[in-house]
């Protein structure tokens, strides 16, 4: 019998069919997981990551893991992209995401060998994502004081630094997300406006915001001011020196006489431009590039301080907090295009120059971030950025959920009651969904040294008897007893949650459709030349 072509075409190829397919997927997002699982919740540990050259990076970040973490198998790729997905949309909630995706499939794999059809699974699935969200939506309710408002973001950092590290933290993301509040732009706005600067020496408490730009720089000429008050400023997106020829040639000079001249022409222009920007008033001139050895004492006559080598994401936050226009051409400058700073001063940390300028306006801000390691900086700066991210949109969206397991144990009980209204299969999946959801709780008592069956037990009585606001029940994981949420202020933002279970639920969906697995034993676009040298002998 002749064989198939489409056999043929995959005789190099490992294929995994069917259930085994899906088992094969499982115990990957299973294994990934396990890897950050015990992270979860204020009693989370934390991980040593060791790369091969044998730097060590510790941290509790969930999603800092899996993607530091050198990860081979397809499916547990697809996890971290929607853990990524995560981080981006609601700079939390991360390893819930993982550890959510990993539960759904496990119980879509029971399913499976019940005799469920995948695709009976998914719209179980979906029918309850769906319930699950409106349910949230009901639940939800708006933080309407600045402590409730704290402590959402303390529930972020909670086991991530220390307690009094994360109050401080606190307050800084909180006061940097009011000052961005009346900005325009979408959820990057905060990772754009605020520039993050890391300097070594003091402790981590010492970290602190300004309302300008700090950067590592020194003045050009160290004859003029160190600092100063008040003045005009000019941005020059690019550089204070002669244009250079952009091809490779050759100028053939004839005579001393005719060198002379096209230096002395070089320096004409370069004076002229001087003399533009000091008729204009300009006290401070930043450059994106050079600024040649002629023009620095032009400068310095004029009354000019001036910088070079900045990066353009720093311009345009001296654009932002000064009002000054960014100009490609020094002579193309009007008054139009000037700004106004209100200080400028260097200091010397740990050795480095730093300059700091500030200016009358909003919306761009640095934090400058201390520690006695690069590491406790590093993580200190991934703190606040978690910090930083959900304060800015809870100015956006302060709605806020129970945390502590609570919304989830709510959900699970809610979803269970769901699925006795759908016929069929169905009810099955959204069973099977509602007791995935219950793993969060699950992962918080075993991370505080507690029995998690016992836990969840508890945690489903009492919301059950308390029929007014029994879904704000939820586990302390630091007492581990039972308490009302709002009354210790452990609050999850609802955006987080939200996108957690929608992201988690097509995470899920996406591995379930995969029915085929194709492993291919080798790289089809690489010709075995040996092979066919054989063929010819």
């Amino acid at each position: 019998m002749v064989q198939a072509e489409h056999d043929v075409a995959i005789q190099d190829t490992d294929r995994l069919e069917g259930r085994a397919a899906l088992v094969n997927n499982v115990k990957a997002a299973v294994a990934l997981a396990g890897a950050v699982r015990s992270t979860l919740g204020p009693r989370g540990l934390d991980k040593m990551l060791v790369d091969g050259d044998g730097s060590s990076l510790v941290t509790n970040d969930g999603v800092t893991v899996i993607e530091t973490a050198r990860v081979e198998h397809p499916t547990a790729r697809l996890l971290i992209s929607a853990s990524s997905s995560q981080d981006k949309a609601a700079r939390d909630g991360t390893t819930s995401t993982v550890v959510l995706t990993a539960e759904l499939l496990q119980n879509s794999l029971e399913l499976v060998r019940m005799g469920v059809h995948p695709s009976t699974i998914i719209n179980g699935y979906l029918l309850a994502e769906r319930e699950s969200i409106s349910e949230l939506e009901r639940v939800s309710r708006e933080t309407i004081s600045p402590e409730e408002m704290k402590s959402v973001i303390s529930t972020t950092l909670a086991g991530k630094i220390s307690s009094a590290l994360a109050s401080h933290i606190t307050d800084i993301a909180l006061e940097a997300a009011e000052i961005l509040s009346e900005e325009n732009g979408g959820d990057d706005l905060e990772r754009l406006r605020v520039k993050r600067l890391e300097v070594s020496g003091g402790l981590s408490t010492d970290s602190t915001l300004i309302k300008g730009l700090m950067i590592a720089k020194t003045r050009v000429d160290m004859g003029t001011p160190r600092s100063s008050g008040e003045g005009t400023i000019a941005i020059i997106d690019g550089g204070l020196e002669n244009a250079k020829l952009e091809m490779e040639a050759e100028i053939e000079v004839s005579s001393p006489g005719v060198l002379r001249d096209f230096h002395e022409r070089s320096i004409a222009n370069l004076r002229k431009s001087v003399d533009h920007l000091s008729s204009l008033g300009v006290d401070l001139l930043i450059v994106r590039d050079g600024v040649s050895d002629e023009a620095v004492p032009m400068l310095s006559d004029k009354g000019i301080t001036s910088y070079r080598r900045f990066e353009r994401i720093d311009l345009e936050i001296l654009s932002r907090i000064t009002g000054a226009r960014i100009i490609r051409d020094p002579l193309r400058i009007s008054e139009e295009d000037l700004g106004t700073f209100t200080n400028r001063e260097e200091e010397s940390i740990a050795g480095v120059t730093h300059t700091t300028i500030e200016g009358p306006e909003r919306g761009a801000l640095t934090v400058v971030f201390r520690g006695t390691s690069p590491h406790i900086r590093e993580e200190v700066m991934r703190a606040f950025d978690d910090a930083m991210g959900v304060s800015f949109r809870m100015v956006r969206d302060s709605r806020v959920v129970p945390g502590g397991g609570a919304i989830q144990i709510h959900l699970a009980r809610h979803i269970r009651a769901f699925a006795l209204g759908n016929p069929g299969r169905e009810q099955l999946a959204i069973e099977g969904y509602a007791a995935a959801l219950e793993v969060i709780p699950r992962a918080l008592a075993e991370n505080a040294g507690l029995d998690p069956i016992d836990v969840v037990l508890d945690l489903s009585a009492a919301q059950a008897s308390d029929q007014n606001n029994g879904s704000w029940i939820g586990l302390d994981a630091t007492t581990g007893r039972k308490v009302r949420m709002d009354e210790i202020g452990i609050f999850d933002p609802l955006f987080v949650t939200s996108h957690s279970i929608s992201g988690s639920t097509e995470a899920a969906i996406s591995i379930l459709r995969i029915n085929d697995v194709l492993w291919a034993k080798q790289d089809p676009t690489t010709p075995d030349w040996k092979d066919e040298e054989d063929q010819e002998d």
